[in-house]
């Protein structure tokens, strides 16, 4: 890695309480030469009051464009927004797993040391799917956002009837809760839940998921990358429905929208340290010790 340019430091105050874990890599840090800044998840908050002196909060969207490196602390939340606020920028994410899973971080507490060696340059970098989405309403485009872990769509605590295709041709149309279309890294999430395939992060497809169908027949899909998802509402119900991206605000859907997925050309560039095999982390954080 370069001297010349900073390492952006993104706590997320509700794991890394006191900002404790920040502050002992921005001493490790700094002992070895690397500049760092300080940007914590929630700036407002950082600023009312932070118990280490001369560490000073600031907002990670004017350090993008020459940091080398994102190191978050927190859970696989705090990585999709780190992923979501520097995707344009093609800044790298270190994560260090202070949440509950964390499938997407590299280090636990315990790997801390580890991030020494990111000075040396001994690191490797993981390119990770995103998927774009848009909302099509009358012709025209109405929302527009990206994804790395999934896009939601679900009715409001209520059956909804939704149509899905791939390049046009029909995937599947069922009534249920809703469907869950997901890139490979959020295979592990929402997806998994709702009884989807797991897929090796840094492959290349979309998984689509129904959830909770009232159809056998509605099985998850797995597609490949350059497939064209859409998302119709059908005819046999009329609950409320809503999308989700990456498990932010709800977006209304109406009746006649089109909700149109596809691969972007935005990607997450995650820092690889260690040579903890997906299948292990996989195995270890399920609960199978066998």
């Amino acid at each position: 890695m370069s001297d010349k340019k900073k390492i952006i430091l993104y706590p997320n105050s509700e794991n890394d309480i006191g900002f404790e874990m920040a502050w002992r890599v921005r001493e490790m840090l700094e002992k070895i030469g690397r500049h760092t800044v300080f940007c914590p998840l929630f700036v407002c908050e950082a600023a009312v009051g932070i118990p280490h002196p001369g560490l000073e909060a600031t907002s990670i969207e004017d350090e993008l464009a020459d940091a080398e490196m994102i190191i978050t602390f927190g859970g696989d939340g705090t990585i999709l927004r780190a992923s979501r606020v520097s995707a344009d920028f093609g800044v790298p994410i270190l994560g260090v797993n202070l949440g509950g899973k964390g499938f997407m971080a590299e280090l636990e507490v315990e790997d801390i040391e580890l991030i020494a060696s990111v000075a040396a340059g001994g690191y490797k970098l993981e390119y990770r799917m995103m998927l774009d989405a848009e909302v099509v309403r009358g012709g025209e485009i109405v929302y527009s956002d990206f994804a790395l872990n999934d896009i939601v769509v679900k009715g409001d605590n209520k059956v909804i009837d939704l149509v899905l295709f791939g390049d046009g041709q029909r995937i599947s149309h069922f009534s249920g809760d809703g469907a869950v279309i997901a890139t490979p890294t959020g295979s592990t999430a929402y997806s998994m839940a709702a009884g989807g395939p797991i897929v090796e992060p840094a492959a290349q497809n979309i998984i689509v998921t129904p959830i909770c169908a009232h159809i056998l027949e509605a099985k998850a899909f797995v597609l490949v990358s350059d497939r064209h998802v859409s998302v119709e509402i059908g005819d046999r119900k009329n609950n409320p429905v809503y999308m989700s991206v990456d498990g932010g605000d709800h977006v209304g859907i109406l009746r006649d929208d089109v909700i149109n997925i596809r691969k972007s050309e935005r990607c997450a560039r995650l820092v690889r340290l260690t040579n903890r095999s997906f299948y292990k982390k996989v195995s270890d954080k399920l609960g199978d010790r066998s």
